[in-house]
């Protein structure tokens, strides 16, 4: 909910059991993309634009499905979720790019940068410091990503600029959740996503086309499984979940992409879980419980 300065309001958001679904199935669904990304053949950034372009008849079907309201926005509104798709454009691009420039364990963890942005803004608005419980949830969760990625996390000279493209992405990502806020208070999620898609893709493509990327493809599965399950499911699911969560559990959840990608890994790939995993898991785990349970 945002006030008439704009701001987030955190007054007491109702959730259930289905919001919490929603909001750990859509970074579930985000924490896979990488792997696609990796597999298309169009370019790192060009697979950004088919993502949000073949989403889009999808996201508008299920918008009407829904009886949102897909048009007749007030200028405001309009001006909103056009700044959110150009937030989201480059936020995709910048990361898509990172992505190919350095690991994976980097790429999710400088990717999520945003989500302490986004706890940032959400405490200022309330005008005040974390408490003690959420300053715990803060740090356990944070820890825990660490100590997930610690294993493969690889900062040095060959991977710096693809961290530097990640944590702009993440920062990026920050700004189109606050620019949605406002829209989402009283605007079907589906509709939202749409019309941040329409306006996100031209970014991209002008962004593909400027880096001399490849556009067209030869191989679609990674790119309809990308649109699938990053654009349409993931990002439905979390603007869905987001008007539930105040800025703070909100943020926290996006840390769990870490501990997701470790756990694929580890069921798609074969690879190798040490018990300092599970005690990541654990962490990340306890750290969004204590930050939920100080929203109740």
């Amino acid at each position: 909910m945002v006030n008439a300065t704009g701001a987030i309001e955190q007054a007491a958001p109702r959730w259930t059991a289905l919001h919490f679904a929603a909001l750990l199935g859509g970074n579930v669904a985000l924490a896979v993309g990488p792997w696609f990304v990796r597999q298309a053949d169009s370019g790192p950034v060009s697979a950004g634009f088919w993502r949000l372009l073949l989403a889009v008849p999808l996201l508008f079907a299920l918008a009407f499905w829904n009886r949102e309201k897909v048009i007749g926005y007030r200028p405001s509104t309009w001006l909103a979720i056009a700044g959110a798709g150009v937030f989201f454009g480059l936020d995709i691009a910048s990361w898509h790019i990172g992505i190919g420039m350095t690991r994976m364990a980097n790429a999710t963890l400088f990717g999520n940068s945003g989500s302490l942005v986004v706890i940032a803004v959400g405490l200022y608005a309330l005008h005040r410091t974390p408490r003690r419980n959420e300053w715990l949830a803060f740090a356990l969760a944070i820890a825990g990503s660490a100590v997930l990625l610690g294993r493969s996390l690889e900062i040095g000279r060959t991977t710096l600029v693809g961290d530097l493209f990640c944590i702009t992405a993440g920062l990026l990502y920050a700004g189109y959740i606050l620019l949605l806020q406002k829209p989402r208070a009283h605007l079907g999620s589906w509709s939202l996503v749409a019309w941040s898609s329409v306006a996100g893709a031209p970014i991209m493509l002008a962004t593909a086309l400027l880096v001399g990327e490849p556009v067209w493809p030869t191989l679609w599965w990674p790119l309809v499984a990308l649109a699938l399950l990053g654009q349409v499911t993931g990002q439905g699911l979390l603007i869905y979940a987001m008007r539930h969560f105040t800025p703070l559990v909100f943020g926290l959840a996006l840390l769990t992409q870490p501990a997701i990608a470790v756990a694929l890994g580890w069921l798609a790939f074969g690879e190798a879980l040490v018990p300092v995993d599970f005690l990541g898991m654990v962490m990340v785990g306890t750290g969004l419980a204590l930050a939920r349970s100080a929203q109740d």
